[in-house]
């Protein structure tokens, strides 16, 4: 009985390994990029690029453990959670309320040590975020958020106070 079991198991094993997710990865640089909206000096490009794109972007770097199941259903559900509470390659198709709401979102999970995520960070040890990094990245939504305000006077962004 346990052999049947087994054999059940590892059977259900191989086939889901042909029950594959849809890869994250777009073929050109994307025209709603960020950068497009908002001023990313190189320094804070780098810095997203290296600890944020991967799971907030239209492009993943996938680790050799996304091509086994059920880790890439797990994967790319992280993945699709990720680039539903931000997308730095969509982030010019928000309303200006909403990007101003994404910054501060961005700037207090990074604050507050949440992002990335420790259980990336497990993996991709060079994701972490330094000293320096959290401060480049804080000060640069600050200026961000004030150059917004700035375009955006009176009551465009009113959902900033929530």
């Amino acid at each position: 009985m346990i052999k049947k079991l087994l054999l059940f198991l590892l059977v259900i094993l191989v086939y889901i390994q042909f029950i594959k997710p849809e890869k994250n990865i777009s073929a050109s640089p994307s025209a709603n990029n960020i950068s497009t909206v908002c001023n990313v000096p190189e320094e804070v490009n780098r810095i997203l690029k290296r600890s944020c794109y991967d799971c907030h972007s239209n492009n993943t770097n996938y680790p050799w453990y996304a091509n086994i199941q059920p880790a890439a259903w797990w994967l790319n559900d992280h993945l699709e959670e990720g680039k539903e509470e931000v997308n730095f390659d969509e982030f010019a198709v928000y309303r200006p309320a909403r990007q101003y709401r994404k910054l501060k979102e961005i700037h207090d999970e990074v604050d507050e040590g949440e992002m990335p995520l420790s259980s990336y960070t497990m993996i991709h040890n060079n994701a972490k975020l330094s000293d320096s990094d959290k401060k480049t990245l804080l000060d640069w939504v600050a200026a961000t958020k004030i150059a917004m305000e700035n375009k955006y006077p009176g009551d465009s962004l009113e959902l900033k106070k929530r």
